[in-house]
């Protein structure tokens, strides 16, 4: 009983540490994006050729898995088709109609409240009610992102825009769900982030080609940290480091730490950011945005923790011997 928890708990450490690599992976993606952005390159070039190109490398991947096992794939090609059209093309077309009328900050914020649909799901839909130390978490952890981005700087409102933002939560929110889930036919995870990244470039090649995202690409050499570079090295960055590596690390490390913690964990994604934002553009972070990132850390700790102890509360059902001749009784018995 003992070891089984110890290597739940051991299979948890490795998902948030692994979350924690696709945070940073993710994070890279606001520094190089600007320096397109600033050559010429709208919001919806960027982010089709990042998944696009993410995609011919993924998908590939994706097959190699899952070799030899298609029913896999012919029994979970709806999960394929929701992930790669909410997760992956749907969040970002709905992020980028967010950012188009609101601040990226509140739009940002609004994504981000994804985390708090996780946890209701899990208590709504399985029945998973949150501990205390996860309520005290997810407040902390939203208070500070309020301090990290800054968000009633220059706020202006728009409710259509919202409504975009909370398309862009439920993205989120079906990212961390989905990778989470886990069953006897499941797919492995890095089929699922190579296959959804393939439905995800199909759909926002259409959405481009039918004119519903505004795609303008430049060939002109970017700045970079002061330092020009060809085109394509940020958008190869954006490719293979803030999305093929992202989804894939990320999808791996949500089914091994679970979705409550990894939706949070990921949350460390725009500490990243600021932290690249400063290194690469020179941007530095007030006084405020560092109060806000001890808020959002301690914010994840607590929910890490309240998870745990969640899990480390659930009865569990263990053999055990009831007499040498005798076969052996089922008890249930809690672990503490």
């Amino acid at each position: 009983m003992v070891e089984r928890f110890t290597a739940s708990a051991g299979r948890q450490l490795v998902g948030v540490v692994l979350v924690v690599v696709a945070s940073f992976a993710f994070g890279t993606s606001g520094a190089f994006a600007k320096s397109l952005l600033h050559a010429g390159w709208s919001p919806g070039g960027v982010v089709t050729w990042r998944v696009v190109l993410a995609a011919v490398v993924m998908v590939p991947v994706a097959g190699y898995a899952v070799r030899g096992q298609w029913a896999l794939v012919r029994r979970n090609w709806v999960q394929i088709l929701v992930f790669g059209l909410v997760a992956v093309a749907g969040c970002q077309f709905a992020y980028f109609n967010a950012v188009e009328r609101l601040s990226v900050a509140m739009a940002l914020l609004l994504e981000y409240s994804g985390v708090v649909l996780v946890v209701f799901w899990a208590w709504l839909v399985r029945g998973q009610r949150p501990h205390r130390l996860t309520v005290a978490g997810m407040v902390l952890a939203v208070v500070g992102l309020l301090f990290v981005l800054q968000v009633f700087s220059g706020l202006h409102l728009s409710w259509l825009g919202v409504a975009w933002g909370l398309l862009a939560a439920s993205g989120l929110a079906t990212f961390y769900l989905m990778a989470s889930h886990e069953h006897g036919d499941s797919l492995p995870p890095i089929t699922l982030a190579g296959f959804g990244l393939g439905v995800g470039a199909v759909v926002l090649i259409a959405c481009a080609g039918l004119g519903h995202i505004d795609y303008t690409t430049a060939r002109e050499a970017v700045s970079i940290g002061g330092f020009l570079a060809p085109w394509w090295v940020p958008v190869a960055e954006l490719s293979l480091v803030a999305a093929a590596l992202a989804y894939g690390v990320g999808v791996v490390g949500t089914r091994m730490a679970g979705a409550t913690v990894s939706s949070f964990v990921g949350l460390t994604e725009v500490l990243f950011a600021i932290l690249i934002a400063w290194l690469v553009l020179g941007e530095l972070p007030t006084w405020g945005q560092l109060g806000g990132a001890v808020l959002v850390l301690a914010g994840v700790v607590a929910v890490r923790i309240g998870e745990a102890r969640v899990v480390s509360g659930e009865p569990v059902v263990v053999e055990l011997p009831v007499g040498p001749t005798e076969e052996s009784g089922r008890h249930t018995v809690p672990i503490s």
